[in-house]
């Protein structure tokens, strides 16, 4: 029998919004992201599911809490870890994009978001004083080592998970299910509030998904 995994990136953050660097800050999500996070819910009220992960930044568990009450299924087991996070944007936080590009132009910025091994420029500052900064590969270095013991493993046995995160934790676990290139990572978006459903056997084999290709953001 075969298990469902769905990923649903947060519903659009207040930062999102304002086209500005997230990363670890814990910013709320905007009115739009509510909306996002309801009609997520609505696409999923078919599925009964077992259990649900989430990051422990409150953008992904306010996504998870709107899914879970849409779909009466507020009941489940949840679990929150840092694995799940966004990745950190280093010296880029806070920042907006737009002015981020005009100073160190476009195609420095493209390399920043988009790379699989480039990362941010690091900071040290009170918020982050240890000056972390995290390319996509980093990224992945804690995401999947998490998603691979707690998380694939209930799948496999059959199990329906849910889980609430950040597009770039959730580009690393596309990244390694469908076991794409350096090179074909760098064009993948997952949108925010549209859920992405596996079905996954007992073998890790992908005997379907719903995932559609989408333009870089």
């Amino acid at each position: 029998m075969a298990g469902k995994l769905v990923l649903v990136r947060h519903g659009q953050s207040q930062w999102n919004l304002e086209n500005r660097f997230t990363g670890w800050v814990d910013v709320p999500l905007s009115e739009k992201g509510l909306v996002e996070a309801r009609e997520a819910g609505v696409s999923l009220k078919r599925v009964r599911f077992d259990c649900a992960f989430t990051s422990n930044l409150k953008r992904a568990q306010e996504t998870l809490r709107i899914i879970l009450e849409k779909i009466g299924q507020t009941n489940i087991p949840i679990k929150r870890d840092q694995a799940l996070n966004e990745r950190h944007y280093g010296a880029l936080q806070g920042l907006n994009k737009k002015e981020t590009a005009a100073k160190f132009s476009d195609e420095q910025v493209h390399i920043w978001r988009r790379s699989y091994d480039v990362p941010p420029p690091k900071d040290k500052t009170d918020q982050n004083p240890e000056g972390i900064s995290e390319s996509l590969k980093d990224t992945a270095a804690r995401t999947l080592p998490y998603f691979k013991s707690t998380i694939l493993p209930l799948v496999l046995s059959g199990k329906n998970v849910l889980v609430a995160a950040h597009g770039n934790s959730l580009r690393a676990i596309v990244m390694d299910l469908e076991r794409m290139t350096k090179e074909q990572v760098l064009e993948l978006n997952i949108p925010t509030g549209i859920p992405i459903t596996y079905e996954i056997d007992s073998a890790g084999r992908i005997v379907s998904n719903n995932r559609q290709p989408a333009s870089v953001s």
